[in-house]
């Protein structure tokens, strides 16, 4: 019984939240499309009632909302029972969405890594590259994409960097932002000790600095790897592009098929939970590796 709650407990919130949002969901499926259903049957003659009207809002082909049953049913359509070659399959647009997304957070990591530490030994560094850092952000992604899809394509450059490049632009800032703060969490007192030892600026860095600095950067990952592929995604859309979760997205809205577009968010929540999952394992594999307690 004690084992029981222990498993259940933790899980309750979480499924208590689920609950809730399906019972609004439904609702708002009800109200969003009872409209329509209601105006076909006028133009049909008829003059169905509310109940006759209701199972209608969860079957519609194009509805403002789908009911969550549809959305199910098309993420299992374009996963198990298509191809990953074929273009109709959402592996096969989450693959292409994946490789964007991990070029750029790998390139947005190794970034804000270098400019982190740069910033910590380099007070000029600290006083005139950050406020840049932080600016950089307050410009909207929908607003730069276009911008480097645009100049790159005019100097030859397209296809994977471009989208790469915009997934950059947005994970190296919560890398850079942890790293600084991780690197500067060592107190006074532990940077007197290694002082007194003697250390050098290379030691104190790799055997002070770096350790601490790490439940930083696991944290700061996390975030960048999610918003690497909100990049990916967003790099998409301003180049028309015909592979990829952004352009499932695209064509989705073109012709108004709303159960493809919300199978494409849904998948893409999927990837991101993954993603911030394996970050996790690695997290906890490299605090076990560093003797902390499970």
């Amino acid at each position: 019984m004690t084992l029981l709650r222990h498993r259940v407990l933790p899980i309750l919130p979480i499924l208590t939240v689920l609950l809730a949002i399906l019972i609004l969901w439904h609702i708002a499926v009800v109200y969003l499309n009872m409209p329509f259903a209601r105006d076909q049957a006028t133009r049909a003659g008829q003059t169905p009632g509310f109940l006759e009207l209701l199972p209608q809002t969860f079957a519609q082909e194009r509805p403002v909302l789908p009911a969550p049953h549809q959305i199910a049913a098309e993420l299992w359509d374009t996963t198990v029972n298509k191809a990953i070659t074929s273009k109709r399959s959402l592996i096969y647009h989450a693959g292409i969405t994946l490789s964007a997304t991990l070029l750029g957070f790998a390139i947005g990591a190794v970034l804000g890594i270098l400019l982190a530490v740069a910033i910590i030994h380099n007070r000029a560094m600290d006083r005139s590259v950050m406020p840049w850092i932080i600016a950089s952000q307050t410009i909207p992604i929908l607003a730069v994409a276009p911008m480097i899809i645009v100049v790159l394509n005019s100097i030859g450059i397209s296809g994977l960097l471009p989208k790469a490049l915009i997934s950059t632009y947005l994970s190296f800032f919560p890398i850079v932002v942890g790293m600084v703060k991780g690197l500067r969490s060592p107190e006074t007192l532990q940077l007197d000790l290694m002082h007194t030892y003697h250390a050098s600026p290379g030691q104190i860095f790799w055997k002070l600095r770096w350790p601490s600095a790490l439940p930083y950067l696991f944290t700061s990952l996390k975030i960048a790897i999610a918003i690497a592929l909100v990049g990916a995604i967003v790099g998409e859309l301003p180049t028309g592009a015909v592979a990829g979760l952004g352009a499932r997205l695209l064509s989705g809205s073109y012709y108004g098929q709303t159960v493809q577009i919300w199978a494409a968010l849904f998948m893409a929540a999927g990837v991101a939970a993954l993603l911030v999952s394996i970050i996790g394992i690695a997290h906890a594999a490299v605090l076990k590796r560093m003797g902390a307690r499970p």
